[in-house]
């Protein structure tokens, strides 16, 4: 049975794409390493002193890249329910951070210390269907959003990975109701027809 055209075209996307062959030459972990590293340039969020939460970090190219930006001494806890290859430098916990036993192992990792930075590049399975999509990458954006409240130390920073459409008004809202500062990018990295945007929030209330 042959593929069908989407899954074809995607293939083909995949492999003529310049931010995976980019990934593969700098020996990055994933293309969507790139898509940080923008937003970082413009907006300077990952800073040495910081300790940083790595949310659905598997395959590990978001921890990859803060790990060249932060101290020795500095904290990266990255967490998923995939399993991720080591990292020096790099605590993976294997899990759903909903979890106790996953939020226990969390805090005897941090040893007291403040966090400074949650990020997220987490998405659901994608259907193809968007009423089923939507509302669950909204969830996962809540949920970081409630882990960051939960985490962060004042004045601290969240990053998000959401898709426009229905719920992400209510949940841009809920953000700048939390942070000094909000802005939404659309990194380069992002494939064109992808609705997705990150959303930025600094300063912690």
């Amino acid at each position: 049975m042959g593929r069908s055209k989407s899954s074809g075209r995607w293939m083909q996307e995949h492999f003529d794409d310049e931010y995976v062959k980019m990934a593969q030459a700098q020996g990055y972990r994933s293309r969507a390493v790139f898509k940080l590293k923008e937003i970082q340039d413009k907006d300077q969020l990952i800073k040495p002193g910081m300790n940083i939460i790595d949310l659905g970090a598997a395959p590990g190219g978001w921890s990859q890249f803060a790990r060249q930006l932060v101290g020795k001494k500095d904290k990266i806890i990255a967490l998923d329910i995939l399993p991720m290859d080591p990292l020096e430098g790099v605590d993976f916990i294997l899990g759903d951070f909903r979890e106790q036993n996953v939020m226990d192992q969390l805090c005897s990792v941090l040893e007291g210390a403040t966090i400074n930075l949650v990020m997220s590049d987490m998405a659901p399975n994608m259907s193809g269907n968007k009423g089923v999509d939507q509302p669950r990458a909204i969830y996962l954006g809540e949920l970081a959003l409630e882990t960051a409240r939960t985490l962060l130390a004042k004045d601290g920073v969240f990053l998000v990975k959401l898709f426009h459409g229905a719920g992400f008004e209510e949940f841009y809202k809920d953000v700048t109701q939390t942070f000094d500062k909000v802005v939404i990018r659309k990194p380069k990295a992002s494939r064109p027809r992808s609705n997705e945007v990150y959303i930025l929030a600094k300063g912690f209330k």
